[in-house]
């Protein structure tokens, strides 16, 4: 009997891993006036393309924002953000990053400045986090673990149902690759410490609007949040 078992763990352990196949963010790029929609892939690794929500608090129905906003306004209106975080480190990136192999934010690749009033944003790779601060709502540009910009959200908003399940590629996987996943969650359902949480749905989407404004949608759990930059500097 111990045979069995040992032989068994050993052929659960040696078949191929599915995780090579996950393709968890594409890189987006944006060029300077040309528009663009393309999304930063993750994979959730739970059964379901949805996972709870990133913040842990209940869905309400007032969170939703009317549609009607001046964008252009809205701009003119936000101010720059003059907090900063010490040494210029994310301090809520650690609860979310803790259970996973990988990082959970959608990537933004950068091809051409981007401005916000005064705030230049440099060509590079960003991981746009968003992150509540007293109230209001920003995302946050990260470069090496460092925040570099800040920038304020004019809207926030439930992501609709599904989604993510009709934008996202989902996994496919082999027959030994399934005879592996079903072993790992039988396996799961007896030891709860090797469980692994569902790591948060995102998706990036970015419109050019007229007069030289382009729309950013960072989609990130069960929340999108919306901000606009400029091409040319205001």
């Amino acid at each position: 009997m111990k045979k069995l078992v040992i032989t068994l763990i050993m052929l659960i352990t040696a078949l191929p891993s599915y995780s090579a196949f996950w393709n968890k963010k594409s890189n987006q790029t944006l060029p300077s006036n040309k528009p663009v929609q393309e999304q930063a892939q993750t994979q959730s690794q739970s059964e379901t393309s949805y996972p709870e929500d990133v913040d842990g608090e209940p869905i309400s129905e007032g969170e939703y924002i009317g549609q009607d906003i001046d964008i252009v306004q809205m701009y003119r209106d936000m101010p720059v953000p003059e907090f900063k975080y010490m040494h210029d480190i994310d301090p809520g990136e650690y609860q979310d990053t803790m259970y996973s192999t990988w990082s959970p934010y959608p990537l933004f690749r950068l091809t051409a400045p981007l401005y916000f009033k005064s705030v230049a944003i440099q060509p590079g790779y960003y991981l746009l986090t968003p992150r509540e601060h007293k109230g209001a709502w920003y995302i946050l540009f990260k470069e090496a673990g460092k925040v570099k910009y800040i920038v304020p959200c004019y809207k926030k908003e439930i992501v609709p149902v599904d989604f993510y399940k009709n934008h996202l590629p989902q996994v496919k996987m082999t027959t030994a690759q399934k005879i592996r996943e079903k072993a790992l969650k039988l396996v799961g359902k007896s030891v709860k410490s090797s469980q692994r949480k569902p790591i948060p749905d995102t998706y990036l989407d970015a419109t050019d609007l007229d007069d030289g404004f382009i729309s950013i949608i960072v989609y990130y759990g069960n929340y999108r949040y919306y901000f606009v930059l400029r091409t040319i500097q205001l």
